[in-house]
């Protein structure tokens, strides 16, 4: 089978390289330089050229606070280009994997988990761009598995890991918010599970929308005091709540998504964020 990835140059897309390097089936890595996902004929040229039996789409406008002041472009990549994807995979008849995000729930404080039926309510554009995607999937016809991920990081590219390495290592205290509620993801985990559903084919008959994060809950506080402790930084990290550090955007209050579905239909085990994070750390060290 081959294989379209998109975004590749990102977290996702850069784990998705080390996992599928022993296919079986042949990849094609690419980004904006090799393909413009919002250009439709482009796209269509591709898969129809390659003879494309799956598509994994790891391409998104992921700065959610920059989303607010640029709405039209995080639709152009959250949403328009995500539609000529699913349209290109139905012309021939691939199966669409559609990353998608925690952020298209609203996030109201709560504590019961998040199932991939529940109600959606995006607080801002980045969600409801992303969310716009996840529809534009769904009406085009095409298979689909739609992953909602949270909180990834990885070795690659910007994300709070990384962030939270420099910060912990430069400075001698540092506050972070403890009032938003989640659970971080290892993109290499993601990677491994996508990676695995294309080697043993068993997506055929399993389309939908799947929630999946690593297991566990935590505070981005929480998240940044283990990053310090594992690390060896000597930084005192301290809680603090949301409104003493406003963003551009507002941020979910709760999005812990619920994964009983994702891991009774394919029968995985997922390892807690603890686990996940301690294994990044080694990687990056």
């Amino acid at each position: 089978m081959n294989i379209l990835v998109t975004g590749a140059n990102g977290q996702l897309g850069s784990e998705l390289r080390t996992c599928a390097a022993s296919s079986r089936h042949t990849w094609h890595f690419t980004d904006v330089a090799e393909l413009d996902i919002s250009d439709p004929q482009a796209v269509t040229h591709f898969t129809e050229e390659h003879q494309i039996g799956a598509i994994v789409n790891c391409a998104a406008y992921t700065n959610v606070d920059a989303a607010e002041d640029e709405p039209e472009l995080a639709d152009k990549i959250n949403h328009l280009a995500v539609k000529h994807l699913a349209d290109a995979a139905k012309v021939v008849d691939a199966t669409l994997f559609h990353v998608s995000t925690d952020y298209v729930f609203g996030g109201t404080a709560q504590n019961t988990p998040l199932r991939e039926e529940d109600r959606t309510s995006p607080l801002g554009a980045y969600g409801q761009t992303k969310l716009a995607g996840e529809e534009a999937v769904r009406a085009s016809g095409c298979k689909h598995l739609v992953i909602r991920t949270a909180w990834l990081y990885s070795p690659y590219g910007k994300n709070f890991l990384k962030t939270m390495l420099r910060l912990t290592s430069e400075k001698e205290t540092l506050r972070v918010v403890f009032d938003q509620i989640g659970t971080p993801t290892y993109a290499a985990d993601l990677a491994r599970f996508i990676v695995e559903r294309i080697e043993n084919r068993d997506f055929t008959g399993h389309e939908g929308t799947y929630h999946f994060s690593n297991e566990g809950v935590c505070s981005w506080y929480d998240f940044a005091h283990e990053i310090n402790r594992m690390a060896g930084h000597k930084c005192h990290v301290t809680p603090c709540r949301s409104d003493e550090y406003p963003t551009r955007a507002e941020r979910p209050a709760f999005s812990v998504l619920d994964k009983s579905k994702i891991k009774n239909i394919f029968h995985i085990t997922v390892p807690h964020w603890t686990i996940s994070l301690e294994k990044c750390l080694k990687e990056i060290f």
